[in-house]
């Protein structure tokens, strides 16, 4: 059994061992914010350890019942041990899912944006239809979301929606769903019961910690207040508290609503501003590089990374790595670790 290789178990103990000898130092808690996360470090590494003993010790258990039904010609234990099988690759595909998370922010939190492509209604709807999946995605993972900012179709549907998604490696998961993603069904928008193809595209950043120091110049922004509008609850359309940024020098526009106050909406706003320009600048030097290199690659509105299709026949396939689903409701009900785990899978082979 090599899963501990697999794992890096070694290395994780280590880690905690190198952490909890920095938590006895008697100036340990002369920085209350670094020791919480150095807390929350350990607490983190010690989950992982102790879900990597019990894989270890839920197959060695049904090992030994599958040789013991061997053994007694026991047939009544073969649905208990498939059963086991199914439940062991479950956890076992879930830790191996996060080993491969590996990059700079991807243990944060992720801010995901979702816009709707040209198609008006239809396009709206898809995207109320991806806020739905994600939302249950998180849901399932055990995180929190909260909608930062929205902006709701004429008819039904949302134009565009900003939700913050609460949890460790959210961004690590997340940062996968970034791109275009097609729809084709029947409209029920149609009364002709023709078939549509509409595109919403998803954005996704990391949360940065206060510790990342990105420049911005105050003279650089310009801030506008309005008021809510949405859901948000009673304080909504009471006070112009919705604040909006823009980044003249790149024309990037950030908004927050759903906070209590003015000053609430501007931090987080800021936070989202922080976070897409640390992504512009990576974005160019990596173009810079590819340049180098000679890669060209085109973008266009076009080059979907997902296909959701419901007619005529139901198929989820991602371009990027040909994994498909056939049961699309399945999907939208946020069931799309099997789409994230190949994406990160084949990106760090």
């Amino acid at each position: 059994m090599k899963w501990g290789l697999l794992f890096d178990i070694a290395r994780l103990n280590n880690e905690i061992e190198e952490l909890e000898q920095r938590s006895a130092d008697p100036d340990f808690w002369n920085d209350i914010e670094n020791s919480q996360k150095v807390l929350q470090r350990i607490k983190s590494l010690k989950s992982k350890v102790e879900r990597y003993q019990k894989l270890l010790n839920d197959w060695e258990d049904l090992n030994t019942l599958n040789q013991l039904g061997i053994e007694e010609e026991e047939a009544d234990l073969i649905p208990e041990v498939e059963e086991g099988l199914r439940k062991l690759k479950k956890s076992y595909n879930e830790l191996r899912l996060e080993t491969l998370l590996t990059g700079e922010y991807d243990k944060n939190n992720a801010m995901l944006t979702l816009h709707a492509g040209a198609g008006g209604t239809e396009a709206q709807d898809w995207v109320e239809m991806l806020l739905r999946m994600y939302t249950r995605w998180a849901e399932r993972k055990g995180y929190t979301v909260k909608i930062l900012d929205i902006l709701d179709g004429e008819e039904a549907g949302i134009k565009s929606v900003t939700i913050h998604v609460i949890g460790e490696n959210a961004y690590g998961y997340l940062k996968s769903e970034k791109g275009v993603h097609r729809l084709v069904r029947i409209s029920p928008f149609d009364a002709s019961g023709r078939r549509h193809t509409s595109f919403a595209s998803v954005e996704v950043m990391p949360e940065l910690d206060e510790d990342i120091k990105v420049e911005i110049n105050p003279d650089d922004l310009r801030v506008d207040t309005y008021r809510s509008s949405g859901a948000g609850g009673q304080h909504i359309n009471k006070t112009d508290s919705a604040v909006r940024i823009t980044h003249i020098p790149t024309g990037i526009v950030v908004s927050c609503q759903t906070e209590r106050s003015q000053h609430q909406n501007r931090e987080t706003a800021m936070k989202m501003l922080k976070a897409k320009l640390l992504e512009l600048k990576e974005r160019e030097q990596k173009e810079k590089i590819e340049d180098l290199k000679g890669v060209q690659k085109e973008i266009a509105w076009g080059s979907q990374i997902r296909s959701y299709v419901f007619c005529p026949y139901t198929l989820v396939k991602d371009h990027r790595t040909n994994y498909e689903e056939g049961n699309v409701e399945s999907v939208m009900d946020g069931e799309i670790d099997g789409f994230i785990n190949s994406y990160l899978a084949g990106n760090n082979k």
